[in-house]
């Protein structure tokens, strides 16, 4: 699978700005107590919700584009019970990004 290096990074920056404003804005209008209790729907929410943003910016088809961000978001939730949220954000981020890279690569393959 060819991998569209552009595209992929393009993916990566507007997830991790998506992420960080959608993390942001929910920590400055939630209280902490929402996160503790509903933080399992909270976050991966918020991971869909930008990942669709990050998939109309960068031009890729939704259904795939989301099946990758479900897929890249599994490192994150075995990070989260460990207690490495944020390290597991940035390896999902990561993941998503290169997901995205092969479906713009597969998109301009074909």
């Amino acid at each position: 699978m060819r991998i569209n290096t552009s595209a992929a990074l393009r993916a990566g920056l507007i997830q991790l700005i998506a992420v960080g404003v959608l993390a942001l804005i929910s920590g400055l209008l939630l209280p902490h107590s929402a996160f503790e209790s509903f933080g399992w729907l909270i976050g991966p929410l918020a991971w869909i919700v930008a990942a669709t943003i990050t998939a109309i910016a960068v031009k890729l088809p939704l259904p795939p584009a989301l099946l990758g961000a479900v897929l890249a978001g599994i490192p994150s939730a075995i990070a989260t019970v460990v207690g490495a949220h944020w390290l597991g954000a940035v390896i999902a981020i990561i993941c998503f990004a290169l997901w995205c890279g092969g479906l713009a690569g597969r998109r301009i393959a074909v």
